[in-house]
């Protein structure tokens, strides 16, 4: 069984496009838990619709590495993937992606990332963190939180995300991973991306946040301070 994870505060606008998303899967053996972080909206009546399994927060802004650890928990599944409520994945992208995961014998992967709406700019802006990933595969593993298979025994050996991390928390926990299992990027299989960060904050400062975070990491270690005022819950 395959257990997706998705962690929301306040998606009653996006969530759904989602779920749509999966019910038309070509692939049936999985299960969806929503590890929910007090949302005020319509959020947990929509997820109980569509017959999630929901977990919530015990702490207030916990952020989505806590709801994607305590859904985690309660996961029955030997793989897990976690996704993001506004991004959209098309109907064969489980199946592929299990197929290829088990031809390449992988414990943890990422998948590489497109645009929800076909704009050049964003086109090439991820095309361009695409490379990134890709080149660093080989060295030191990167992958978008929206997108991330992980064996659950893997996950549960490295303890999940960091709940203490404020930025890249998706980064380090490929990383960590990586250590103790194999990853790499999926080729077959691309994840459809909100661009909904960028929208609300602007290109230029959430490209210039990424550069400065990643040096920051490179560095000094792991973000766990507000320096970045890295802000997930945005208007709708």
């Amino acid at each position: 069984m395959l257990s997706i994870i998705i962690p929301t505060h306040n998606e009653e606008n996006y969530l759904p496009k989602l779920l749509k998303c999966i019910k038309k899967q070509d692939y049936k053996d999985y299960e969806i838990i929503i590890g929910d972080s007090f949302s005020t909206d319509k959020t947990i009546e929509i997820a109980r619709n569509y017959g999630c399994r929901i977990i919530k927060d015990t702490v207030p802004n916990g952020g989505p590495a806590m709801g994607r650890n305590n859904a985690a928990k309660k996961a029955r599944g030997e793989m897990l993937l976690f996704l993001d409520a506004d991004s959209r994945i098309d109907a064969s992208f489980i199946s592929i992606a299990l197929k290829e995961i088990k031809e390449r014998n992988l414990d943890v992967a990422g998948t590489f990332i497109s645009p929800i709406r076909n704009k050049p700019t964003d086109k090439f802006l991820l095309g361009t963190f695409n490379s990134w990933i890709f080149i660093n595969q080989f060295i030191t593993p990167h992958a978008v939180g929206s997108g991330i298979f992980c064996k659950k025994r893997l996950h549960d050996k490295i303890r999940g995300f960091d709940e203490s991390i404020k930025v890249a928390e998706d980064m380090d926990y490929v990383k960590r991973a990586g250590k103790h299992g194999k990853f790499r990027i999926l080729n077959k299989v691309k994840l459809n991306f909100s661009m909904r960060r960028f929208d609300n904050e602007g290109r230029l400062a959430v490209g210039l946040k990424n550069f400065f975070g990643a040096v920051h990491r490179i560095f000094y270690g792991e973000i766990r301070s507000d320096i970045l005022k890295y802000n997930l819950r945005y208007k709708k």
